[in-house]
């Protein structure tokens, strides 16, 4: 993750479903830190990639808006994103969905030849980060949910329709 292996820190990132507002039933109200306008310095920088090898001004500026994000996972809660890269809120804590039901069991996978699919209780994956996330995917089936942890652990989670579970990916292995 950007967060972690880039700037040391650790953090959650929800990446929900651009112009779509059914995330918010998983966070607690009211938001301490809404972006608005949402922050779309990425967005921008994304759209206006140079065609080939990008230019050192090009990265410089992606760089900039990277570590503003970056910066942003330092406040308590998770950074929610857009999967157009626009910034919508920081600082957010995840709750259940009013109507939903917790999660009590995820797929766990890593990159590694010879690894084999566990399924597990949120608690035997990781902390709070990691259980508060796995729930959110649970609740909003199109969005995914990024951890970086403080005890080196990176996971992407996402919803399995092939599973009917959130599935986590440990890709901690792929920053090395």
């Amino acid at each position: 993750m950007l967060f972690r292996s880039r700037h040391g820190r650790v953090g959650a990132l929800l990446v929900v479903t651009a112009g779509s507002e059914a995330w918010r039933q998983s966070i607690v109200h009211p938001i301490a830190y809404a972006v608005h306008p949402a922050f779309t310095e990425l967005a921008r920088l994304a759209m206006a990639r140079p065609p080939g090898n990008p230019d050192q001004e090009w990265l410089d500026a992606l760089g900039r808006a990277v570590d503003a994000v970056a910066g942003l996972t330092a406040v308590d809660g998770a950074t929610v994103i857009t999967d157009r890269y626009d910034v919508l809120a920081f600082g957010v804590k995840i709750r259940r969905k009013v109507d939903g039901d917790s999660v009590d069991q995820l797929i766990v996978t890593e990159p590694v030849e010879d690894s084999v699919a566990e399924r597990l209780h949120p608690g035997q994956l990781g902390g709070t980060r990691h259980l508060s996330a796995a729930q959110f995917v649970k609740d909003q089936r199109d969005a995914l949910a990024l951890v970086a942890s403080q005890d080196g652990h990176f996971t992407i989670f996402a919803w399995s329709p092939c599973e009917d579970a959130v599935h986590a990916h440990r890709v901690e292995v792929l920053l090395l």
